[in-house]
């Protein structure tokens, strides 16, 4: 596939209940990253993104960086994890919504991953989710549900893709 490309993906929702934003993110970055996919991570608040910047440089051991940069520098296109609040960029193959962040089926469906992680104790957070994934699987994207409840991520629920 040239870079051009896009394949309709899948969204997968992460119901944070017993491990942290910063924690999740350096999971599901890191095996975006093995993969070879940019991400970018959307957030709703410059400063918690840059707040996530900090601690995925702290929380990353040594063989597990991450390289990734807070949008607004020059080189936001050649970043393979940006942090941001705007436009997707166009080498992106990953969009990971945080904090309410948004996206749309047109934007999604050209992806390989959407993850969508929202805190369990708020009620505002799951009531966005819910309403995304309503959004997205009905138009046509599959879909994912993962929870940590018992102690470990298992997936709970998922929607196939409709054409």
């Amino acid at each position: 596939m040239s870079g051009n490309e896009r394949t309709s993906g899948r969204a997968v929702f992460y119901h944070l209940t017993r491990s942290g934003l910063a924690e999740t993110l350096l999971m599901i970055l890191g095996r975006a990253r093995d993969a070879g996919w940019a991400v970018m991570v959307r957030g709703m608040d410059r400063a918690r993104l840059e707040d996530l910047d900090t601690r995925l440089w702290v929380i990353a051991a040594e063989d597990s960086f991450l390289p990734h940069a807070v949008e607004g520098g020059a080189q936001d296109a050649d970043q393979p994890i940006l942090l941001g609040l705007g436009t997707l960029p166009k080498a992106a193959r990953g969009l990971v919504l945080v904090d309410g962040a948004e996206t749309s089926f047109q934007e999604a469906g050209g992806l390989e991953r959407v993850w969508v992680l929202f805190d369990g104790a708020s009620e505002v957070q799951l009531s966005n989710a819910r309403g995304l994934w309503t959004r997205l699987t009905t138009e046509g994207m599959a879909a994912q549900y993962w929870s940590e409840e018992t102690g470990r991520w298992q997936m709970k629920a998922e929607k196939t893709a409709t054409v």
